[in-house]
């Protein structure tokens, strides 16, 4: 039975790696994938999922107003499609997350969710959300603080490199303008709970 699947992480963990891994794995058995990527994530060229690492491939862009199930299954009908994979899913919107539900239950076609699941100020993305809500699996990429705890958390950083506090919620970027922290570490650099008022402590 084919499921909606949502990996989530904060900021580079892997997410596009695991993707483009796990897309080419199915290509390699002689099977057929679609990948997606959001309009608005040109970071590896227009229409592109890149890694850190270097890999990349072409992928269909979406924005807000994409009918993903109606793209998905009228290819579906000419040729068969094994799996779909979407990345920057934090960008679906709450209709589009039904649409790929409705692929894997009306249509028989997995599909495998890639995204962030919150902001830099700690709240969830709509898309991440939906997802949290209706994915059948949920699956968490690792990452660690720079303290080798669980990063949870993502914090950004202004042009200065110094930790923002406000700002809109999207805002494209990498390692130079983002950072992942445990809900600790993450608490003090966004000025929420100080540091030296910690009970017990740990630089660490």
């Amino acid at each position: 039975m084919a499921k909606l699947y949502f990996h989530y992480s904060t900021m580079n963990a892997g997410k596009s790696t695991a993707l483009l891994q796990a897309s080419y794995n199915y290509r390699e058995r002689g099977m057929t994938t679609m990948l997606f990527i959001a309009a608005l994530d040109d970071r590896a060229g227009r229409g592109r999922i890149g890694s850190r690492i270097g890999l990349s491939a072409e992928a269909n862009m979406f924005g807000p107003d994409d009918d993903l199930y109606t793209q998905v299954a009228e290819r579906h009908e000419v040729s068969p499609v094994h799996c779909v994979f979407v990345d920057e899913a934090q960008f679906l919107t709450d209709e589009q997350v039904w649409q790929l539900a409705r692929l894997a239950d009306r249509a028989g076609v997995p599909v495998m969710c890639y995204g962030l699941r919150v902001d830099f100020q700690g709240q969830l993305f709509p898309g991440s959300q939906a997802l949290l809500a209706l994915a059948d699996d949920l699956r968490e990429i690792r990452t660690i603080c720079r303290c080798g705890r669980k990063a949870t958390m993502v914090v950004r950083l202004g042009a200065d490199g110094k930790v923002l506090h406000q700002g809109a919620q999207v805002e494209i970027g990498g390692e130079d303008k983002y950072v992942s922290l445990c809900r600790r570490h993450w608490e003090e650099e966004m000025g929420r709970w100080p540091a030296e008022d910690m009970i017990g402590y740990s630089r660490n």
